[in-house]
């Protein structure tokens, strides 16, 4: 099937780049980098019980999948009723479903996107997704205008920091030398909230780890705006402005398994 662009999704497009290129690595990652940003709608065959959930399993004569979509349209359309269902993260399915021996089918029959992901790529997703970057104390010397990188990994930390609302104001990405020589790009933050700094030194890793980038090729830091390194990074630094975050809305409930990023208990 087909859909204009204006009602493709990010998943869309980032299956039809991979599909016109199969033998392009970096395509097949970014695939499976929205597929574990996206917020994914579950099917089950029961409304949940506290925190567990019941999927409902597609099976084959070989397999058996879960069927996840990333619009509740495409949902409501596959199933044609009302029927219950779950919405949790990408990255959060596939630590939900690793080890499990179930795979994914992504939109079936709804989408352009649609797909079948073997449960080995569900669990090499969910391991790669856990890799966590290593911390280091080094003393910057000084700061150039980053040179070099490629522009699928600008456009990924892009991506990326577009979706930390409110984590930091602003983000610089900048050469840096550091005491005794030793030479990097480093990602400053300015003014990031102190219990979001995990989450931006992970999203700036998996922006690394999709783009095909070695690891440790890109640094992170940390620094209040007051900080004359911050003046630093802004003279040399290409910036990446972080969206403001949602102004607070009447108080819902959430309902068990509705929080994509808190996944609740298979059945």
């Amino acid at each position: 099937m087909s859909e204009t662009s204006q009602t493709a999704t990010p998943l869309d497009k980032a299956h039809a780049t991979m599909e016109a290129a199969p033998s392009d690595d970096a395509a097949r990652m970014r695939f499976y980098e929205r597929l574990a940003d996206a917020e994914l709608f579950i099917l089950l065959e029961k409304e949940p019980e506290g925190e567990r959930i019941a999927p409902e399993i597609f099976e084959t004569s070989d397999a058996s999948f879960i069927l996840v979509f990333d619009t509740e349209e495409r949902l409501a359309k596959f199933v044609g009723r009302v029927a219950p269902y779950a919405a949790l993260s990408g990255r959060a399915i596939a630590g939900m479903l690793a080890g499990q021996g179930i795979g994914l089918a992504v939109n079936p029959e709804v989408a352009p996107s649609s797909i079948l992901i073997p449960s080995e790529a569900v669990g090499w997703l969910a391991e790669t997704l856990t890799h966590a970057p290593d911390e280091v104390e080094a003393r910057a010397q000084s700061f150039t205008s980053p040179a070099g990188l490629p522009e699928s990994l600008i456009t990924a930390l892009d991506v990326k920091l577009a979706t930390a609302a409110g984590f930091a104001k602003s983000a610089y990405l900048v050469g840096v030398t550091y005491e005794g020589g030793a030479q990097s790009h480093l990602l400053g933050f300015v003014d990031a909230l102190e219990q979001a700094q995990g989450a931006l030194a992970k999203a700036v890793n998996e922006a690394l780890t999709f783009s095909g980038i070695e690891a440790g090729a890109l640094d992170v830091g940390f620094f209040a705006a007051s900080d004359p390194v911050a003046a630093q990074l802004a003279r040399a630094g290409l910036r990446f402005d972080l969206p403001e975050p949602e102004k607070p809305s009447e108080y819902v409930p959430i309902m068990p398994g509705s929080d994509p990023d808190n996944p609740p208990k298979l059945r």
